[in-house]
């Protein structure tokens, strides 16, 4: 959510009566918060209404600057490094509002962390191209990103989960029916532009990336638009951070239970011991990746291209490429069968 600024920002010769009628007439302010700035803009400290309560207690009186009251030693991000260690203590303090910095101080914006709400640095790309030929004829007159899963279309449970994780800088990818996606997208979703980038032919699941000239962060989340999912993506970053990754690739587990006995055959034909109905496991690849942004360079121009060319490349080449086990739900909705299911498992995730 992107927050608008000057309601939480307060000068430091502002008076406490002025905080507190601030606060009040600001509803949305559920932490009870502003951020005081300097005669330069500069913020300087912050102030809550417990603040204000706790300098009236210490006979301040209400025409006091909030600089008497304020807290200096506020927690900030700044815009220019992401640091895990201040995600880390915003959860940790409960934090709801955090202020993002530019270099001389001044306010780039106001993160929102209410509700499990976070923000990683990522500029995300949906696959959005594809002819879902499998679902047809559910996808001869609609793309698959635009069915619909309980009254919502699908590509946008994607696209409110990335805005959860504070995603601001979001492409759609669009071939088949792209005018339809192009439409749906051509009003700003909770303030952010949804880009639409039209493929000139079909280039896989990872070609059209070339064809994406604007980024504006180091690493790039790249997903398929028709999968249902609630994936963390906060963790799945961090993981990526932690592991120093050149590509992380979300899995997810797929046993395979063998209903009969399996011999372990040496020599050609003489048995060394039988593992009866054995299970083995698994993970599958569920099309959501994380990439450093220099790596697309490798990506060949107007030419078909799969994400899972462009790892086999990565590999060949000795860069790292990691697997994140999802924990949460997970659905490639690719069969009839598939989008029938999913229909019952949203009503009911609703319902909870």
């Amino acid at each position: 959510m992107i927050m608008e600024n000057k309601d939480y920002l307060i000068s430091e010769n502002a008076t406490v009566l002025d905080a507190l009628a601030q606060i009040d007439s600001v509803s949305e302010n559920n932490s009870k918060i502003l951020f005081v700035v300097d005669s330069f803009g500069r913020l300087v400290g912050a102030v809550s209404d417990g603040d204000c309560r706790r300098g009236l207690i210490k006979n301040k009186r209400l025409d006091v600057s909030v600089k008497e009251i304020m807290k200096s030693g506020f927690t900030y991000m700044k815009k220019s490094a992401f640091d895990v260690s201040i995600v880390q203590k915003i959860r940790s303090l409960g934090l709801k509002y955090v202020p993002e910095l530019n270099e001389d101080g001044t306010l780039y914006k106001i993160r929102d962390f209410t509700n499990g709400k976070s923000y990683i640095p990522v500029d995300a790309v949906l696959m959005a191209g594809g002819k879902g030929e499998r679902l047809r004829p559910l996808t001869l007159d609609t793309p698959k990103p635009l069915l619909k899963v309980a009254d919502k279309p699908i590509i946008d449970y994607n696209i409110d989960n990335m805005m959860r994780y504070g995603i601001e800088h979001i492409n759609v990818t669009v071939n088949y029916l792209g005018e339809q996606i192009e439409e749906h997208f051509k009003e700003p979703v909770n303030g952010i532009q949804i880009k639409c980038v039209r493929e000139g032919r079909f280039l896989g699941t990872i070609g059209s990336l070339d064809i994406i000239k604007e980024w504006h962060n180091d690493t790039i989340l790249l997903m398929n638009s028709d999968l249902f999912t609630n994936i963390d993506f906060e963790a799945f970053y961090l993981h990526f951070l932690k592991h120093d990754a050149d590509m992380s690739v979300a899995a997810v587990p797929y046993n395979v239970n063998v209903p009969y006995g399996i011999f372990e055959i040496e020599n050609t034909r003489e048995i060394k011991s039988i593992k009866e109905k054995p299970t083995y496991y698994y993970y599958a690849n569920a099309g959501i990746y994380l990439i450093k942004r220099e790596l697309l360079k490798l990506i060949p121009k107007d030419t078909f291209y799969n994400a899972t060319d462009f790892m086999a490349e990565l590999i060949g080449m000795n860069k790292k490429v990691i697997r994140y086990p999802i924990a949460g739900y997970w659905v490639d909705i690719g069969k009839p069968e598939d989008f029938k299911s999913v229909q019952e498992f949203a009503r009911n995730i609703r319902k909870a």
